[in-house]
């Protein structure tokens, strides 16, 4: 297969895996707010195997904060946190497995609460949306995203692999 194809496939599949996640979470009151726990930012791991995934993943955060009803600047910049920590991912790929997390959880624990208390107005001030954003991310990208690595390294050349 072509591997500019591939490429779309990938990037897509991805965002849509994004979408659905994010729905999921939504539907369980875990994609918003103060208290996030994201299950599609597992999926920021995916740089490590693949650079269409950072395309997917902000495409997948556009059309899923567009979808759950968040304002216009959480879309715009919920879904740069999730583009620059998927390229920080993409950047540590070859690198300590155990960095590749980081530039996603440090992207939304510092981008995430300024939207929150400045766009939501939520209760709470910035240490505290940190706190609350940082833990969902260390569980969403730390925890979950690392078990889906350890999974995903074991069919790597199945799933990400071009085959002429």
């Amino acid at each position: 297969m072509n591997k500019k194809v591939m490429y779309l496939v990938h990037g897509a599949v991805i965002a849509a895996l994004y979408v659905v996640l994010t729905m999921l979470a939504n539907a369980l009151g875990l994609a918003n707010y103060a208290i996030q726990v994201r299950f599609s930012e597992a999926l920021t791991i995916l740089p490590v195997f693949t650079p269409a995934a950072i395309p997917g993943l902000f495409l997948g955060c556009i059309i899923s904060n567009t979808m759950t009803g968040c304002m216009l600047l959480d879309i715009i910049f919920g879904s740069l946190a999730t583009l620059i920590g998927a390229f920080g991912t993409y950047l540590l790929r070859d690198k300590n497995k155990w960095l590749a997390p980081l530039p996603p959880i440090i992207a939304n624990t510092i981008i995430v609460p300024f939207v929150l208390a400045y766009v939501y107005h939520l209760e709470g001030g910035i240490p505290y949306f940190m706190l609350t954003v940082g833990i969902g991310e260390v569980i969403s990208c730390g925890i979950l995203g690392m078990l889906l690595r350890s999974v995903l390294q074991k069919y790597r050349k199945y799933i990400f692999d071009v085959q002429k």
